[in-house]
């Protein structure tokens, strides 16, 4: 239990995120949440802040982390707007220098390279389509990367296959150089997430992460 630890929470109303917020809760924590529509937001609890505002928005920002531990991020590129992993990449890593927060874990999909993989044949042309397809989201989110692989803080960037929207929990497969499922449940996701808090072995890292 982790009741004197209080986690910003990023994406808190998108599929993964919900079940991590749910799931700090349920572990202790106190949560921030930073949500573009608060009315539709669920979850309701005494160790739950929910500041309304976007990534975009510095004020917003600095609020929820204010007093943090951890930033934990689940953001999703939403279809028909503007690029925004880069952009809250800068955002909050300013506000976790102004504030002295050391850890940021943040979820992005398989295909998002880094030094070191060693991707099977599948997964290669899983990314090349994802790039094909959608050449602008893959190149945000791979520039989001480097700008956090270049800052100075303690990050974790977890790397997923699809995700199920699932309260089962099959627990978690690790590797740093290649994917090693085809899918994860939200609720396996999240205790991988939080779990990450205090484990030190991906500090600086980039794990994948499936179902087991």
């Amino acid at each position: 239990m982790n009741q004197h630890k209080t986690i910003a929470v990023i994406g808190g109303t998108g599929k993964a995120g919900k079940y991590l917020v749910q799931q700090l809760l349920k572990n202790g924590y106190t949560v921030n949440a930073l949500v573009r529509t608060p009315e539709n937001f669920a979850p309701s609890h005494p160790a739950l802040s929910i500041v309304k505002g976007d990534i975009q928005n510095i004020a917003a920002i600095q609020k929820i982390l204010k007093g943090c531990n951890a930033v934990l991020s689940t953001l999703g590129q939403t279809q028909g707007e503007p690029l925004i992993s880069a952009l809250a990449a800068t955002n909050i890593l300013a506000v976790m220098k102004e504030y002295g927060i050391k850890r940021y874990i943040f979820v992005c999909g398989m295909n998002i390279d880094v030094p070191g993989d060693n991707k099977n044949a599948a997964n290669i042309a899983k990314s090349d389509w994802m790039r094909n397809n959608f050449p602008a989201v893959v190149a945000d989110k791979q520039r989001a990367y480097e700008i956090v692989a270049a800052s100075v803080v303690d990050w974790t960037m977890v790397r997923v296959p699809m995700i199920v929207q699932s309260d089962e929990k099959n627990g978690v497969t690790n590797s740093l150089q290649d994917c090693p499922g085809e899918s994860i449940n939200t609720s396996d996701l999240a205790d991988f997430l939080i779990s990450q808090i205090d484990d030190k072995r991906y500090i600086r890292k980039s794990p994948f992460a499936a179902g087991a």
